[in-house]
């Protein structure tokens, strides 16, 4: 009888334990799935031009990581820049050009995440119903133009205009008709407008306007490439989140986007 006593404590202290094990496996692994799907923001810093792209990506990624909320803050790259020197909260930083990238690299950029993901093409537009004949850029220097937008020097497609109307001898006779964007959208938004002849923007700002046309791209060689860097910021307070999703704009789904506007996924 004790013997059999016995037997029976031990198997009662045998399934104790494992009932006391299983209890502690689930509770462990409920934390670490409840951990996994705490609710996290992102505050991601991008240029204007990748506003129509990022938005429906945003959508894309809140299928897959609905935990997270992404907040945008699209405006030109220099204004972003400098926004970042000055202490802004940001966790992700894409800019429409290298040099923007480049001035806030040593002091603010996580070296170690930073890529060219996207190539861009500047062009000529012109209002949708303009009977001015404008062909080309060289056409811009001549009495068909008479106020022409263009991003101003903090801006990227601004730097890029410069260079291409200097390249033409013809940067002066330019910005002696010019009318100055703070953004490439606002350059965008005047040529829409109608309130001037012309207008030099990005390709895909052009494929996602509705009053305005094509007429010409940037002769070749006439500025540096409009590369788009991306980096997550050192300062982030979600280093690890603000990555995955600087690798979510590479996967098939997100640059399907990018290419539908007419952006070049940089491989």
């Amino acid at each position: 009888m004790k013997k059999n006593r016995v037997n029976l404590f031990t198997a009662f202290n045998g399934f104790f334990f494992l009932l006391l094990l299983a209890l502690t496996t689930f509770v462990m692994a409920a934390g670490e799935a409840k951990k996994a799907k705490e609710k996290y923001s992102l505050n991601v810093f991008a240029a204007a031009s990748l506003t129509e792209a990022l938005n429906e990506i945003a959508t894309l990624y809140k299928a897959s990581a609905p935990e997270a909320t992404l907040t945008f803050n699209f405006d030109s790259s220099g204004k972003l820049q400098t926004q970042i020197e000055n202490g802004a909260e940001a966790d992700l930083f894409l800019s429409a050009g290298q040099k923007q990238m480049d001035a806030i690299a040593a002091t603010y950029i996580d070296s170690t995440t930073r890529k060219d993901l996207l190539v861009n093409q500047v062009v000529l537009i012109v209002p949708k119903n303009s009977k001015k004949n404008i062909k080309s850029f060289e056409d811009c220097l001549g009495d068909k133009v008479s106020l022409i937008a263009i991003g101003n020097s903090s801006v990227p497609v601004g730097q890029y205009t410069e260079e291409i109307f200097k390249s033409l001898n013809g940067w002066d006779k330019i910005t002696a008709k010019a009318s100055l964007g703070t953004n490439v959208k606002e350059v965008l938004s005047q040529v829409e407008s109608g309130s001037v002849d012309a207008g030099i923007v990005y390709a895909t700002d052009a494929a996602t306007a509705k009053n305005v046309k094509v007429v010409a791209e940037a002769p070749k060689g006439s500025h540096k490439p409009a590369i788009y860097p991306v980096a997550v910021l050192k300062k982030s307070a979600q280093p690890k989140e603000a990555k995955a999703f600087l690798d979510f704009l590479s996967t098939p789904k997100a640059t399907a986007v990018f290419k539908k506007i007419g952006f070049e996924v940089v491989k």
